[in-house]
């Protein structure tokens, strides 16, 4: 399935208030991520079940199996079973349509439990899907791009970035397109910044900088979330 993202970015996520707080900020609420070293997959589950019910349940039955039987692969083949996993299952809506907000960020189980979500919640689930399935952190990037098709207006957009080396072109994963393409390919897509745990990565003159308070709330909330879930 093919979705489409039109997450926007807003005048309060993008005011200068310096990089070097908010790398700093950013950094220290990425050291959370640790806690996915041992997750819960039964409590994550049994949630499943209490909140959303059986299908959703059998969602995670799925996911389950899918991160046991594909640590063993090589990681060109993680990335194209999780990237397929994750855009065939949910449908793209937006945080207005699905959580009545303007913006949040979805926990996997959230986005499975739901059925939908925005581009921000399948790079999330992705991201600690390949995780879980041993791709080390500093391969994953999380990243804000400028989305333009034609002569439309670019909008704001997230994906997910995997290095093969860290100075090496990266694969991206997209709940726009079905296939992961090398960033050359993506034409479409300008980078603004990416993060992961490691750190934070702005790149070209037309990069700004985000308000660090919102961001760092966002991520911080989906991470005790996640903890919550099992993750």
């Amino acid at each position: 399935m093919t979705v489409v993202s039109a997450h926007r970015f807003g005048s309060p996520y993008w005011r200068s208030l310096g990089r070097c707080v908010w790398l700093l900020l950013l950094g220290l609420s990425l050291l959370w991520i640790s806690s996915f070293a041992a997750p819960d997959l039964d409590k994550t589950q049994a949630l499943a079940q209490q909140r959303y019910g059986a299908q959703a349940a059998a969602g995670i039955v799925a996911w389950r199996k899918l991160i046991e039987e594909a640590r063993e692969l090589p990681d060109q083949d993680k990335l194209n079973k999780v990237n397929t996993f994750f855009n065939r299952r949910v449908l793209y809506q937006t945080d207005n349509q699905v959580w009545q907000q303007e913006d949040y960020w979805a926990t996997p189980l959230e986005l499975m439990g739901r059925g939908a979500g925005d581009c921000e919640d399948f790079s999330i689930a992705k991201y600690i899907t390949l995780q879980m399935m041993g791709v080390g952190n500093e391969r994953l990037r999380l990243s804000y791009v400028r989305y333009k098709v034609g002569a439309t207006p670019p909008i704001a957009h997230m994906v997910l970035g995997y290095y093969p080396e860290p100075t090496s072109e990266p694969l991206i994963l997209d709940n726009m397109i079905s296939s992961v393409r090398l960033a050359s390919m993506r034409t479409d897509l300008t980078p603004v910044f990416s993060f992961n745990s490691d750190g934070l990565w702005v790149g070209g003159a037309a990069a700004s900088s985000a308000d660090p308070t919102a961001r760092l709330s966002r991520w911080r909330d989906v991470l005790e979330r996640m903890r919550q879930d099992g993750l």
